[in-house]
């Protein structure tokens, strides 16, 4: 069962494809504001660092571990993606 979207900011298209590193080509810090939200094989994920709707996969970090440039190791997981406007 899927919801339907009540405010007109939940019906403007999401991008295939959104990172949370600013060093990224998919960063979008304005949109990122705007709270995104990523259901991931039907669970509400919280942890995602980039997500890609076409090719079916996310990357989610790996608890505080961080590699040795600070930024936080992650593990990509396929399945079912949805992107959201929160």
């Amino acid at each position: 069962m899927t919801e339907e979207p009540t405010s007109p900011a939940a019906t403007e298209a999401m991008p295939d494809r959104l990172s949370t590193d600013p060093a990224s080509p998919f960063h979008n810090a304005a949109l990122l504001q705007q709270g995104v939200g990523i259901r991931f094989n039907g669970v509400e994920r919280t942890n995602v660092e980039e997500y890609c709707v076409s090719e079916g996969w996310v990357r989610v970090s790996l608890g505080r571990s961080v590699d040795r440039r600070g930024k936080p190791l992650t593990q990509k997981l396929s399945g079912v993606v949805e992107a959201y406007r929160r």
